[in-house]
């Protein structure tokens, strides 16, 4: 039975892969999950396309969207992404062509302009963060991906960004390198798993969180075990934060300061 209400085109957008679905108002997918790889390079013209594209493939109809990608956004606006400015993709060189058509840019309006539908755009952890936080005390989001995603919340409101990823972390190397998928290729699941507990502990001993949960599509790779104040969550978090993104904005700290566009 598929629940009255709006339906959601909701979008994940990672630096190697892109996915979507439809879910209707409880969070129900009511089409089929699309995934394609995220094209390089990627200038905001390739990335709005490759999203119309996704939902042309869902195969059925939306009344508005929620999307979620790497980086820094505040209201609809990238401040900072690292793969899209790449030449090849992730942890290739930074084209300064493309790094300058995406700071600053209102991705928000360019996908309503696109798709002609309500839009919401949000980091790619915060958009996971919402479909499995409580809503209680501070509450933590970790992804492994491409990099290591991050995002916070207190009583169920989304804290500033903060970008965790690009920190310091061993050996010269960055949370990003050391925790993405290309360093669990390099040095194999069991080496990777162990850095990701370490991680897990020196962030905990920073930000000592009530609770933090762990997802992305690296999580299911892991081969320890994570300490009791991490909550494993499948992969699907990054899709279905996409109604939440609408259902609890004003209480979430979400809502795009400009007039709504969807009346």
């Amino acid at each position: 039975c598929v629940s009255d209400g709006p339906r959601t085109l909701s979008v994940d957008c990672g630096g190697t892969g892109m996915k979507s679905a439809v879910l209707d108002a409880s969070g129900s997918p009511v089409s089929t999950r699309v995934r394609v790889r995220t094209p390089y390079p990627c200038p905001p013209a390739v990335f709005v396309d490759t999203i119309e594209r996704l939902a042309s493939g869902a195969g059925v109809d939306f009344d508005r969207v929620s999307v979620g990608m790497p980086g820094l956004v505040r209201h609809g606006v990238v401040r900072w992404t690292p793969h899209y400015v790449t030449e090849s993709g992730p942890f290739s060189p930074i084209r300064s062509d493309l790094a300058l058509l995406w700071q600053d840019l209102d991705v928000r309006s360019l996908l309503e302009s696109q798709l002609g539908r309500p839009t919401r755009v949000v980091n790619d952890a915060e958009l996971a963060g919402l479909s499995v936080i409580s809503g209680r005390g501070y509450e933590v989001m970790l992804t492994l991906g491409t990099g290591l995603g991050f995002a916070h919340f207190s009583d169920g409101a989304v804290l500033p960004k903060i970008e965790v990823s690009a920190a310091p972390f061993r050996k010269g190397s960055t949370f990003d390198e050391r925790l993405g998928h290309h360093a669990r290729k390099a040095h194999g699941s069991k080496t990777w798993s162990r850095e990701v507990h370490r991680a897990l502990r020196r962030l905990y001993a920073v930000f000592s969180w009530d609770r933090a949960y762990l997802g992305g599509g690296g999580s299911k790779h892991l081969r320890v075990r994570v300490d009791e104040y991490v909550t494993l969550v499948g992969n699907h978090a990054g899709l279905l934060g996409g109604v939440r993104l609408w259902d609890e904005a004003n209480a979430l700290g979400v809502i795009d300061p400009r007039p709504a566009t969807d009346g």
